[in-house]
This record gives structure tokens, sequence and C-alpha cells, in this order.
């Protein structure tokens, strides 16, 4: 009998392996469907940092850049254009993994403007927009959880969109996301439509919370302090996952499960490690439980694939060891709720500027092609 490997072993505990990347010539290549056939990738996330790499590195999207130069396509829409060509291609390359799964997995996501955080209607409209033209049951449709975007959630929602909730920090913010999907799938079902067909996954990003906290711990410098490094990302994280169990066990939450939703699973975004002291495999195995996605770059989905130590399922257990450490830290001074408003706002900032070398990118390409 051969032995499992520990991405394997990863989706034996009940965790969902999605990609976070995506390239027209990862698609074309078959390096996508390998990563399906090898390292148990069930998913695959984007956003505009994703999509301005790939567009730089631009080969495989010359002849559509020529075919749009020529037709003297508008900057925004040619990459509106580009990009969901590439999640619809993807999109089909996990339809049989969306369809063994009843809509579990096999799914990609897709990222509305991030300028448009802010702004609730206009992220309503562009949700619907990007449904309708990837024209895919398993896409899911990115928003920010900024206070507008919860109002973005639930009317995306409620029009029967699947959607990812990204930029989530605070675990009271989560609370709002959940709310926010609970109140969407209720207005669906006052719609009519079939719950059982709307999915979601809420994006709670790890990394960055220990890059900002560390930071400030290493300015406090103290041994007390130093001894807390890189513990906040993953203890919010396993909090996060006490706050999906409560709050999909209330009675608002089983009722709707009752008659057809789905739970709004949570996912781990920027899993990736960016302090070298660390195991680069931190945040993958120290987060396995069931029901939970995790979104890696291809350098933590090898690693983890190469080295992980998966010792089953790690949140359990863990929620009054990790209200210490977040205790701990605020005690010295550190204020939870100013760095993960922060992180927020920085957040939706380097989407903007990874939006903007986008445009920077095709415009430029598309000029190159007339």
């Amino acid at each position: 009998m051969t032995e499992s490997t520990p991405t394997q072993q990863l989706s034996d505990v009940g965790v969902s392996i999605w990609l976070d990347d995506l390239s027209r010539e990862r698609i074309s290549s078959g390096g996508l469907q390998k990563l399906i056939d090898e390292k148990n990738v069930v998913g695959v996330t984007t956003n505009p940092t994703i999509f301005a790499a790939a567009l730089a590195k631009g080969e495989s999207y010359a002849e559509q850049v020529s075919v749009l130069a020529k037709a003297n396509t508008d900057v925004t829409t040619a990459v509106f254009e580009i990009t969901t060509d590439d999640v619809a291609a993807a999109s089909d390359i996990f339809k049989p993994i969306y369809d063994a799964t009843a809509g579990f997995d096999g799914r990609v996501s897709i990222e509305v403007e991030p300028g448009l955080a802010h702004d609730a209607q206009g992220t309503i409209e562009q949700a619907k927009a990007l449904y309708a033209k990837v024209d895919r049951e398993n896409v899911l449709i990115k928003i920010p959880a900024t206070v507008e975007g919860l109002e973005a959630i639930t009317e995306t929602i409620a029009a029967g969109i699947s959607v990812n909730v990204t930029l989530i920090f605070s675990l009271e913010r989560y609370r709002d996301v959940i709310n926010a999907y609970l109140t969407g799938l209720e207005k669906a079902k006052e719609a009519g439509l079939d719950l059982s067909k709307i999915h979601s996954v809420a994006s709670f990003f790890v990394s960055r919370v220990d890059t900002e906290i560390d930071k400030r711990l290493v300015a406090i410098g103290t041994d007390e302090a130093l001894a807390l490094k890189s513990k906040a990302g993953v203890a919010n994280a396993q909090l996060a996952y006490e706050v999906y169990e409560q709050a999909f066990d209330t009675e608002r939450a089983k009722y709707l499960q009752g008659v057809g939703a789905n739970k709004q699973r949570p996912l781990w975004a920027s899993t990736g490690v960016k302090d070298p002291s660390v195991p680069d495999t931190t945040y993958v195995v120290e987060l396995a439980a069931p029901e939970v996605v995790n979104t890696m770059p291809e350098k933590t989905l090898d690693a983890t694939f190469d080295h992980g130590k998966i010792r089953g399922n790690t949140i359990d257990g863990s929620y009054l060891e990790a209200n210490k450490v977040l205790d701990a830290i605020g005690a010295l001074g550190i204020s939870y709720a100013e760095v993960t408003e922060l992180l927020e706002k920085e957040g939706v900032e380097k989407f903007i500027v990874s939006w903007n070398e986008l445009l920077d990118t095709v415009t430029a390409a598309l000029e190159e092609a007339k």
C-alpha cells in the first residue's frame, strides 16, 4: 500500500485545497489539471495582484489582446474580457469536481474591481455582470468585507449568486459577514430561489495579521513581547473557526440549512509565510479542520506536498490558548481593533495598486498590438 501524500492527508482531515493563482499559460499547458491530479487541488482563487502578474508575462494573451486592439476596445473592457475568459476556462476544468461535490468544491473565484470596495451598488452591479459574463455555475464572485461590502454580499446572495467574501481580518467583521450571508439567504428564499445552489466562503486572512502584530511586538522588544511573535495569525484564525461553529449552530442558521441552504465555509487566505524564521507550512498544518478551505500560493502548496506534517484536526481544542495569545498581545498595548482596521484599509489599497498595474499592462499591450 502506498503512503498517502501530505496534501491527501490534509484533504482527508476535511480541508479543501484551492490554488491561489491563475494564468492562461497554467490553463493551456495542462499545469492546472496536473495540480488537480497530483496535489489534491479542488479550486482556484484569483485577485487583481494575480492577474497583474499573469498579464505581465503575457505571451499567452497576445492573440486575444490583438483582437481586442483591432476592435479599439477600451482597457477596462479588455481586462473584463481577458480575466473572465480565464475564469470561465478554469471553471470548465473544475466542473467535474463541482459536480462530484454538489458545488462544495470545484470553484473558481473572480473579484470585483477593488475601486468599488466602498460602493455597495457598484459592487452589486459588477458582481452580476461578472457572473453573467463567466456564465458558469461554479464561479464565485469575490466581494471585500468592508462595511459597504456587507450590503453587497447580502444582495448578491439574494440574487442567487455564490460569493467569496474577501479581506476579513477581525472576528467582529467575520460575524457581520455571516449575518450578511444569512440575510441574503433569507431574501433568496423569499424570492423562491433554490438555496442549495447558493454557496459562499469567507476569506479570513492569516499571515498579514502576524506581519503587522509582529512589527509592533519587535518594537516593544521585551522577552514577553518577542515570545508572542508569529502567534497572532493562527490564534485569530482558530477563533474564527469557533465563530463559524457557533454561528451555524443557531436556530436561524439551522432553519435555513433545513430548507436546503449551505453553510458559509471559512477560507484561510494569505497563507504564504512571510517570516523566514517560521516553518513554511505553518498556516496550513496549524489550521487544519473539517469544512475549511485553505487557498495556497503555489510555493506553499509545494512545501506542503513536499514536507507538510499533517497532524489531523489542529483547531479542535485550541480556543482557550488562542484567546490567551490575543489577550496577552492586547495587554502589551497592541490594539486588535486598530490592527485589523489598518489591515483592511491596506488590503483594499494594495488591490487598487495591483488593479492599476493591470490596467497599465493591458493598455501597453493594446497599444503595441495596434
